[in-house]
């Protein structure tokens, strides 16, 4: 009996090790019908009485309904906190709906979009206007890109985004200054690198970290205003805070630190990558032509997103090699 017992032990520790390293177990996945235009939203319980609503690990489609972002939120007595909501009006709706059918109808309280990017934000329409939150930065630069997302949105979800137009935050965000949703300690962030302000949330209690668009976990990253250096100084402080369970924005929710390390494991090599290219004098098709090494190249969004990143980034690197010229 007793040999059981220290075996059961050990196959429990070498499976907790192991789940350590990997994606968080059991959160349910959305079932997007293009027929109906329904996105098939599931809400999966977190530690500390968070809720993830999974997105998919993709990159947009109408076969996915465009929604490739991990939305979340959080109920207490009082009402109801909500981060992101997606890609468009009917995304927004039918979160709103589910979180009510979760919540028992408890008013929306605060609604935060953790950066400028459009599936942080296209939803909003489905919320109070006096609900939605941002960082200044992060309002400003919705304010200047919000009609091309719509139409380039428009453009590749098709009828998803009926009826779909932007709605503005009406609170600004003083990251010193959010203390707690409700009765919720938490701890918010604003960092860069992904976008200008990007704003994470941090659960000291149960250690779940909202990391927004800074991680990205078995997906290649995105970088339409992504700055390499800064952004992998930022993922150096979010490691620093040692999360138990890692909320990215794209991808799978993961244990621990993994989701940090991959996404910096991966922005690292992209830096020496560009940064020595530049100095060789290659062209830009020669460096999409080479593309990741292995370890890279069964992320989610491979090679397309990969080619983007070259695209998006490699003239700064051409310019910093020539002298800013």
């Amino acid at each position: 009996m007793k040999l059981k017992c220290l075996i059961a032990t050990a196959l429990i520790t070498a499976t907790a090790a192991g789940q350590a390293r990997a994606e968080l177990p059991n959160v349910a996945q959305p079932t997007p019908d293009k027929a109906t235009l329904n996105y098939g939203l599931k809400a999966t319980k977190l530690a500390g009485g968070w809720y993830v609503i999974a997105g998919a690990n993709d990159d947009f489609s109408q076969a996915n309904g465009c929604n490739i972002i991990n939305t979340g939120f959080y109920v207490d007595d009082a009402g109801v906190y909500v981060i992101n909501t997606g890609t468009s009006r009917l995304y927004g709706e039918q979160q709103r709906a589910l979180i009510d059918s979760i919540s028992k109808g408890k008013p929306i309280k605060q609604v935060v979009a953790l950066n400028l990017h459009p599936d942080y934000f296209l939803g909003n329409q489905a919320y109070p206007k006096e609900a939605l939150a941002a960082t200044k930065v992060t309002i400003q630069g919705v304010k200047a890109e919000a009609a091309l997302y719509e139409t380039n949105l428009y453009r590749l979800c098709g009828d998803w985004m009926k009826a779909t137009e932007s709605a503005f935050s009406t609170q600004t965000i003083v990251p010193a200054s959010l203390k707690r949703f409700g009765s919720k300690p938490i701890e918010a962030i604003e960092l860069k690198g992904h976008t200008d302000s990007d704003l994470v949330l941090f659960d000291p209690e149960s250690r779940v970290m909202w990391a927004g668009g800074l991680v990205f976990y078995k997906r290649i990253v995105t970088t339409p205003h992504a700055k390499l250096k800064p952004w992998i100084e930022s993922l150096k402080t979010l490691q620093a805070m040692k999360p138990k369970v890692v909320v990215p924005s794209h991808g799978p929710v993961s244990w621990g630190s993994e989701a940090i390390e991959q996404t910096l494991d991966y922005l690292n090599w992209l830096d020496k990558r560009l940064a020595e290219a530049a100095e060789m004098g290659e062209e830009i098709n020669d460096v999409m032509k080479k593309g990741a090494p292995e370890r890279f190249r069964n992320f989610a969004a491979y090679p397309a997103e990969f080619y983007r990143n070259v695209t998006n980034l490699y003239p700064v690197y051409e310019k910093e090699t020539l002298g800013g010229f």
